[in-house]
């Protein structure tokens, strides 16, 4: 009789661990370029809020695109765990030049009218044409970008999460260093290129990302880049994956694009705010996400085996360990509660407000952690639909309303924070509910 292979807490850690680090370089490296821009010496406040605008967009591009990360990572998982690796060959090839072409589309289409999107954004005067200036250079890398998730997708489809932290971990120290460079610049060699600078270090690093990423597939890996044809039978259900979460991604920055839209309508010193304070959630986000891709990797190899009772069991251990971290960080950002702020901007009345909406931050760490759990283990499913029906749900029924209500009594940053937090309650209590009716064991 086979024995079901064993939940530990090490066996978790030991993908977790390497998952977290690749996850917290992103927001990481989010964080610095708004720490480094918010301290330049011309207009912080405004390169700040331009920052926040255009990175919120890109940023909404590449989740949507990136989903693709999620779908190979789950189909790759189930034919790793029934031992059928063979078959899907050709798969990674194709689903990838799919991304990449469409990521190209989307920047040419985009940066005809991004001025025009921005507005949306109620960016106007000198927020408006930072924003414009940035994204026309950062979103170049795309493509970069897209095709290195990719690639973590695949590494992680096959249980490995060590070669994505270092890819991360390569890139983010790259950025970091030519943000520095380039941003203020070195005096008599290279001019400081303020904004733009921390645009052009991002590409730069992420082209270096995508070659690291594909010398270490072919080396690393069964799979190779050459496109063959006709499509693989698998290509029809990765795209029906992909495209459910995409519409799932789609809700999600509708979400974030109000959150956005209505810190600007109220004033730069509100968007500079309310940058840095996403900027910091999203760094937990990211955190987190290292437990949660432990359970999109080990649900779909799990799946593949048709063991449902290790997918129950690893429900409890995930939740239980992301709840002792977000207590940890939580703790951790009440003590460090103003510095933390002044990391990001010198301006006191940024910093005001800031102060005011962190601690809504913090506390809704935990929820955030049963949210973030649920999806992973959802996408190791391939349970795309329930993942884009829950999106959808939390957001035009709980996100959207609270957010008007609060606006309405002119709650401001207030109603953008406890729409966040009514959001995160929807989206972990649908997914564990739905979980609980499916795998809950029988007494």
């Amino acid at each position: 009789m086979k024995t079901a292979p064993e939940i530990s807490f090490r066996k978790i850690n030991q993908l977790a661990i390497p998952a977290i680090i690749s996850g917290i370089a992103e927001p990481l490296l989010s964080i610095t370029d708004t720490a480094i821009v918010g301290n330049i010496q011309t207009n912080p406040t405004e390169a700040l809020a331009a920052v926040g605008i255009a990175g919120s967009f890109i940023a909404a591009i590449v989740w949507i695109l990136a989903q693709t990360r999620s779908a190979i990572s789950a189909v790759i998982a189930q034919y790793f765990g029934a031992g059928k690796l063979d078959r899907i060959l050709q798969l990674p090839a194709q689903i990838i030049t799919i991304n990449v072409a469409l990521s190209l589309f989307i920047y040419v289409t985009t940066v005809f009218f991004i001025e025009n999107i921005f507005e949306l954004y109620n960016a106007s005067g000198l927020i408006l044409k930072q924003a414009v200036s940035y994204y026309k250079i950062r979103a170049l890398g795309l493509p970069f970008t897209l095709f290195t998730f990719s690639v973590f997708g695949i590494f992680r489809g096959m249980q490995n999460t060590y070669w994505p932290m270092v890819i991360s971990l390569f890139g983010t120290a790259l950025n970091i260093g030519l943000d520095f460079v380039l941003v203020f610049g070195i005096e008599g060699f290279i001019p400081a290129m303020n904004i733009e600078g921390a645009a052009w270090a991002s590409i730069i690093a992420q082209a270096f990302m995508t070659l690291f990423a594909l010398i270490l597939v072919l080396k690393k890996t069964p799979f190779s880049f050459k496109l063959n044809f006709p499509f693989h039978p698998e290509i029809r259900r990765l795209l029906s994956l992909s495209f459910n979460l995409v519409i799932r991604t789609i809700s999600l920055n509708i979400a974030l694009y109000m959150a956005n839209a209505y810190a600007t309508k109220y004033g730069a010193n509100y968007i500079a705010a309310q940058t840095i304070a996403f900027q910091i959630w999203l760094f937990f986000a990211f955190f987190i996400d290292g437990y949660s891709s432990v359970g999109n990797i080990m649900s779909g190899k799990f799946l593949g085996q048709k063991n449902y009772a290790q997918i129950w069991k690893l429900s409890k251990q995930l939740n239980k360990y992301t709840l002792i971290i977000t207590l940890f960080l939580g703790i951790f950002c009440f003590f460090l509660y103003e510095p933390i702020g002044k990391l990001f901007s010198r301006d006191p009345d940024v910093l005001s407000l800031f102060s005011s909406i962190f601690w809504i931050v913090i506390l809704m760490q935990p929820i955030n952690a049963l949210a973030f759990i649920f999806d992973g283990i959802f996408k190791g499913l391939a349970e795309a639909v329930t993942l884009r029906n829950t999106l959808l749900a939390a957001t035009f029924l709980g996100f959207i309303p609270v957010l008007l209500l609060g606006d309405y009594f002119d709650l401001k940053l207030y109603a953008i924070w406890i729409a966040f937090t009514v959001w995160m309650i929807m989206r972990g209590g649908i997914l564990l509910v739905i979980f609980n009716k499916r795998f809950l064991p029988s007494t």
